[in-house]
């Protein structure tokens, strides 16, 4: 697997990435009406492209196949951290987070923090992440449950 930045050619791939994950592995912990307001069928490519040139967004690849991506901002925030549905816990998620916490070291940022889904409150938490507090957030005016999580590293 390699890790590396993010290119104007992966969008469409991360978008279906994205829309494909929600869809088949969040709704497990939310519901369909929260599913699809997270992630519409109707994405806008030129926001996505946008969203994802404007952080130090990092790409999963494997054998040609992107299977997760990550972003990071210069004040520690993870943005969207999302692995693949076929290549759940298979080591995608740890791989891009090292590659965070790796470039967050070299910029001087001794902490990370993040608002995490219920569903990957879990491996947040087996990294070393803590739970700040659980809030409700809203998309397309449907509420869904997140944590706040934040870890150390400085």
């Amino acid at each position: 697997m390699n890790i590396r930045k993010f290119h104007h050619q992966d969008t469409q791939e991360i978008m279906q990435l994205f829309y494909d994950t929600v869809h088949n592995i969040n709704i497990r912990d939310y519901t369909l009406e929260q599913v699809e307001a997270w992630a519409p069928q109707d994405m806008d490519y030129q926001r996505w492209n946008e969203h994802l040139h404007s952080k130090m967004t990092y790409v999963a690849e494997l054998d040609g196949k992107i299977v997760g991506f990550a972003q990071l901002e210069p004040n520690g925030h993870i943005d969207c951290f999302y692995c693949h549905k076929d290549f759940q816990g298979m080591g995608v998620g740890g791989k891009l987070l090292d590659t965070l916490q790796t470039q967050a070291e070299k910029l001087g940022i001794t902490r990370l923090f993040a608002e995490v889904s219920i569903t990957a409150k879990t491996f947040f938490k087996s990294r070393g992440f803590q739970i700040l507090n659980q809030q409700t957030v809203e998309r397309r005016g449907i509420k869904l449950i997140n944590y706040r999580m934040d870890k150390n590293i400085g």
